[in-house]
């Protein structure tokens, strides 16, 4: 494939994110200088009543720090890095950032766009300490190959976020945050999967300090984020008035994302906006299937005879959805969509029937990383009729059929087939939406954004020494916008395993990471499920930190009377703690009304 230089293909891709933004977006930063002057604490700001008679009080106290004081500026910091874990840090980046500035004047958004940069520079600055590092052995040498791919997607990833905080197009600051959040996440989640990919030792805990300070500074950019959007949505700017400053004396601190329930009006079904109308069409009920760029099939019916072939041929330069047929047949070959392969479709016969398998696994060497049979790395990747499989066996351990790190990704009526880790929802925003996953140990696990909806969750027989778990999500920093989530789906049995389930302990999640977050809505469990429900990790690990919970479950195994009691799980939730993890709230997107589509924005009841 006459692919052009990486570094230019990115800078298109980069180029390709701002413009998205383009008519989107106004320019916020007067506005948002004054939402946020109203979140300054004792001693800057006294809060104020909405009545009328304190329109004088609130108009004195903005009058008493000029906007273009040095003053204000520290103060204003003070103020929005309240909002971050590690206020310190951001405190100290951002009076770093105004000090070199030639002007002391600031906007949030100024130092939303500092604190972002800061995060790159540590990470850029963090890397490069590695370049002396000596490596013991093959496994830690091929783990830094590993990182150096996930670092260049980190830093990436880090530009588009400046680029979307800069940008003074028409629209809202709403309309960035769901971007900014996903891609933030990822720096993070990329970052952890560097370190995770070394073996146990010295050189791994040396990654972890090298890392730690980058992926606070990327977290506080989140909170950043978060705080003002929130505060932003809660208000109609339209001029600067003693009025409006009042009002938002009176104002709460946001600190959560707004919920979108109140500010958007849809049907319960549609697809979300960044969705283009032909793929929309690609996605309804009365599937046709679309007219492909190229067909593969093994008896040499189509243009090509691998998958490999097919993806080799895409062109640099592409405009709109790039389609691959894939004809009947099982296609043993490691399949990876480049991340320069954006928007690129493939649909097969059916998911039994047009298949990518593999065998590479963790026993034979393999890191867990590098085993899947399929990659999505390019955004807005959508998979149909399609079927993964890694055929390693359980005794092989750690044997991935898919990774999905692309944003935006969409899998409907697919399957996924393997043991232990079958599909690694790596990061960014995921739909999958009436497939079949299937596996042991850890078989839905990761650190993206993502749903199942309406899926059959089906567990295997595994080794006789082990448990099986279904999802191990893999949050590493409470401001994460990341969680896997289970909706209307129905989790059983394999028959195998339903013969000596009394035997074989099965559990509906663990915390592989500190800040573990999953949920399971309106779905059925049958009865082999822990009456536990929940496994640790190890020990106390995370059990105050995750967020578990299951919301108007069915079946034999959805009784909660004996389940866990760890501070982070939530036995009971409201209705409306449930609306947040819909595919409405929780990927975070604005959506039309788009009728007879396989998706399902709201609870079913």
């Amino acid at each position: 494939m006459a692919f052009q230089d990486f570094d230019e293909i990115t800078e298109r891709r980069r180029a390709a994110k701002e413009q998205t933004f383009k008519r989107r977006v106004v320019t916020i930063s007067i506005v948002s200088g004054v939402a946020l002057l109203a979140l300054i604490g004792a001693g800057v700001f006294a809060l104020v009543s909405r009545a009328e008679r304190h329109q004088d009080a609130a108009t004195a106290t903005a009058a008493a720090v000029p906007p273009g004081d040095a003053a204000h500026s520290q103060k204003l910091i003070k103020a929005i890095c309240n909002a971050t874990d590690y206020s310190d840090k951001c405190e100290h980046a951002l009076g770093q950032a105004v000090r070199n500035r030639s002007t002391a004047s600031v906007s949030p958004r100024d130092l939303l766009k500092m604190a972002i940069a800061a995060a790159k520079d540590e990470l850029h600055s963090a890397f490069n300490k590695t370049g002396s590092f000596k490596f013991n052995s093959p496994q830690e040498k091929a783990a830094f190959v590993d990182c150096e791919a996930l670092v260049e997607d980190a830093l990436g990833e880090l530009d588009a976020s400046v680029s979307a905080v800069l940008d003074d197009s028409s629209g809202s600051f709403s309309t960035k945050t769901p971007d900014l959040n996903s891609w933030l996440s990822a720096v993070i989640s990329y970052q952890q999967t560097c370190i995770d990919g070394f073996p146990e030792g010295k050189l791994k805990s040396k990654m972890e300090r090298i890392f730690k300070t980058s992926k606070e500074f990327t977290s506080n950019s989140l909170a950043l984020v978060t705080q003002v959007s929130s505060l932003l949505s809660a208000f109609d700017f339209t001029e600067f008035t003693p009025r409006i400053l009042q009002e938002l004396a009176a104002a709460p601190s946001p600190t959560r994302a707004p919920d979108l329930n109140s500010a958007v009006s849809l049907d319960d079904y549609g697809f979300p906006s960044w969705l283009q109308e032909d793929d929309r069409k690609t996605l309804t009920t009365n599937y046709e299937k679309p007219t492909p760029n190229v067909t593969v099939a093994k008896d040499g019916s189509g243009q090509f005879k691998t998958i490999n072939e097919a993806i080799a041929a895409i062109p640099a330069q592409y405009d709109g959805r790039y389609v691959i047929y894939v004809k009947q047949g099982i296609y043993d070959e490691t399949v990876i969509v480049a991340k320069m392969m954006m928007n690129v479709t493939m649909y097969g016969d059916g998911a039994q029937k047009s298949i990518i398998t593999g065998r590479k696994n963790f026993v034979d060497g393999v890191r867990t990383f590098q085993t899947a049979s399929f990659v999505a790395l390019g955004d807005g990747f959508i998979g149909r009729e399609m079927g993964f499989r890694n055929t390693a066996g359980p005794e092989k351990h750690q044997a991935v059929a898919a990774r999905i790190q692309a944003d935006r990704a969409i899998f409907v009526n697919c399957r996924f087939e393997g043991y232990q880790d079958t599909l690694y929802a790596q990061a960014h925003r995921q739909f999958y939406r009436s497939c079949v996953i299937a596996g042991t140990v850890d078989f839905i696990f990761g650190d993206a954004a993502s749903i199942f909806q309406n899926c059959l969750i089906v567990v295997r027989k595994p080794l006789e020494n082990q448990q099986n778990i279904v999802t191990a999500q893999g949050r590493t920093e409470s401001k994460q916008t990341t969680g896997i989530v289970l909706h209307n789906c129905h989790i059983q049995a394999e028959r195998k395993l339903e013969l000596v389930k009394n035997t074989i302990p099965s559990y509906l999640g663990r915390p592989w990471k500190q800040f573990s977050r999953t949920i399971v809505m309106e779905s059925t469990i049958e009865d082999f499920i822990h009456p536990d429900g929940w496994l640790p990790w190890q020990g106390d690990f995370a059990l105050n930190t995750l967020y578990y919970a299951e919301y108007s479950n069915k079946g034999p195994g959805a009784s909660i009377d004996k389940r866990v009691k760890w501070p982070g799980y939530k036995s009971v939730i409201t209705k409306e703690e449930a609306q947040q993890y819909t595919v409405q709230n929780f990927l975070q997107g604005d959506w039309v009304n788009v009728k007879v589509v396989p998706v399902r924005y709201t609870l079913n009841a």
